[in-house]
């Protein structure tokens, strides 16, 4: 709820409610001690703050996914620093207290290489992991882009209702395991189409990859995703120019897209649920002005403030 409408139920001004949410959050979260400490996994993310305006609208987050690796809870935000750089993520590691650098034992973060270099510098003995959410994510956008390249080429023009590829957008990011008969047939229409090949071929590799992650077996999915990747080094046509581009990707990251294997249940999935949380907070209030302000607000919301106000809720 907002600051208004707690006020509201209230019957207070909102200064008054106002001024105790932030004196009990200075209190129980944002000036406590030990907020850092038990830190094992953590999550780095950008977040955009703000839409309009001059200057950056964009954060660095990072969240503690210890709760979640251990199962005693929900992941946290532990700080949100401006701007997003290799450079803002290390300099934030650096000011952390030696003991903390030394309790990591997990990165779990995207494709963006930055946060790689600063892990890689500032925590050398942890393990950096390129989480599935981000990686089927790239293999996704591949698809998309493969499928509207051809649509343009074929029809010359952008997708309508009625293109066959347009019509079947959904569909082909549709897991192959799930597909009911009505998507598949509509798949298998699809891909009659000779023009349709390289789009074909670029869904081909997206389910590879979502079936490797879906694999019951940790060490087979790993071995089918291992082999998924070494398939796209060399040899893939000069046409498929997004599988090329993908596979770039994935080889450069790939020890750490492999990672994730041997350390099951480290995923960068709850930092995007607090990127949500977020986003809902933003609205709820209308919008921030103050990044202090938002940064102060969002870790009372994101920050494990309401299992300290509430212990039963842990």
């Amino acid at each position: 709820m907002s600051i208004a409408r707690v006020a509201a139920a209230l019957a207070c001004s909102w200064h008054t409610v106002n001024d105790a949410a932030l004196t009990a959050g200075r209190q129980l979260l944002i000036e406590d001690p030990h907020r850092f400490e038990g830190v094992k996994v953590i999550g780095v993310d950008e977040h955009c703050w703000r839409h309009t305006g001059r200057g950056s609208h964009y954060v660095t987050v990072v969240i503690d996914l210890t709760p979640v690796k251990e199962r005693r809870g929900p992941a946290r935000l532990l700080d949100m620093v401006p701007g997003r750089s290799k450079t803002v993520f290390k300099t934030w590691l650096d000011a952390q207290s030696k003991d903390f650098r030394n309790g990591i034992e997990v990165v779990a973060m995207d494709g963006f290489t930055g946060f790689k270099t600063a892990t890689a510098e500032e925590l050398p003995e942890a393990v950096a992991v390129m989480d599935p959410f981000h990686v089927v994510a790239l293999a996704g956008d591949a698809l998309d882009q493969a499928r509207q390249r051809v649509q343009r080429e074929t029809t010359g023009h952008r997708g309508r209702t009625g293109d066959l590829l347009y019509g079947a957008r959904k569909t082909l990011r549709t897991g192959a395991d799930l597909l009911t008969e009505p998507q598949s047939r509509k798949v298998e229409k699809v891909f009659a189409t000779d023009e349709h090949v390289e789009v074909e071929a670029t869904w081909s590799v997206y389910q590879k990859i979502v079936a490797a992650y879906r694999h019951p077996s940790k060490k087979h999915g790993k071995q089918l995703l291992g082999e998924v990747i070494a398939s796209l080094r060399r040899g893939i046509p000069a046409k498929l120019v997004e599988v090329k581009k993908l596979g770039r990707t994935l080889n450069r990251r790939a020890a750490d897209i492999l990672a994730y294997f041997d350390r099951p249940g480290t995923s960068n999935g709850p930092t995007e649920a607090i990127n949500g949380r977020l986003e809902h907070l933003r609205g709820t209030a209308l919008g921030f002005r103050n990044l202090a302000n938002y940064i102060t607000r969002a870790l009372l919301d994101t920050g494990g403030f309401k299992s300290l106000l509430h212990p039963h809720l842990r």
